[in-house]
């Protein structure tokens, strides 16, 4: 697990989204399946690769369910506070828009 692969794969938003959802649910409770994403199946296939591959996900088939858990314990040792700052970030619905640097 690089840190450059860690830092690709938290930059997409739809993939810190599946990680918050993570965070909140309890090891091996989330399907693939069951995340509201805004992406078709097969985009949404290619967001967990990347994040397995970054070693934040980790996938266990059970029956015909492809059950997630957030390696927060693993990826905390490796990156200590990465995973807190991108989960304390606020969600892009959450942003008012549009964000500018001017005053009011």
């Amino acid at each position: 697990m690089s840190l450059q692969d860690a830092l690709d794969a938290l930059s997409d938003p739809v993939r810190r989204a599946i990680l918050r959802e993570l965070a909140a649910a309890p090891d091996w409770e989330r399907a693939c399946g069951t995340f509201d994403l805004p992406v078709t199946k097969a985009t949404r296939s290619h967001h967990f690769a990347v994040l397995r591959a970054a070693g934040l996900v980790e996938q266990r088939d059970e029956g015909s369910r492809r059950l997630n858990r957030l390696r927060r314990p693993e990826f905390d040792l490796r990156f200590p506070g990465l995973l807190d700052l991108v989960l304390r970030e606020p969600r892009v619905s959450d942003v008012p828009w549009p964000v500018t640097d001017e005053p009011e």
